[in-house]
């Protein structure tokens, strides 16, 4: 048995910072956000595709947000129709993200730094 220690345990492993994370997982996210969209599916909904099999779908009333400029999956005044789901889609992530970090900050603890 060896008393060495093994010098590859002992050096510290390459970090990567917050920001470059924060960034790369930005990027990533909105590069998914605009090519999936190309995949979306054309059929209803799970909800529509119940109301419509159970015959009720005609009751249906629109809703408040029905006219709003990201409705229906879609951004209003875009022709190409995999655009306008894409910029609905980055659209969709950055404000869900926004949301999101505010919260974060909102409920963080503080960090006793001052």
């Amino acid at each position: 048995m060896s008393t060495q220690t093994d010098q590859r345990s002992t050096t510290p492993a390459h970090r990567v910072r917050t920001r470059t994370l924060v960034v790369a997982g930005l990027l990533v996210s909105l590069a998914l956000a605009a090519v999936v969209s190309l995949f979306a599916s054309a059929s209803p909904d799970g909800l529509e595709h119940v109301a419509e099999t159970l015959g009720f779908a005609e009751t249906a009333a629109d809703s408040a947000v029905a006219e709003s400029p990201l409705a229906d999956y879609g951004t209003a005044g875009v022709g190409n129709e995999w655009l306008s789901t894409a910029i609905a889609g980055v659209v969709g992530l950055l404000v869900t993200g926004l949301v999101a970090f505010g919260l974060m900050r909102l409920l963080a603890r503080p960090s006793g730094r001052d």
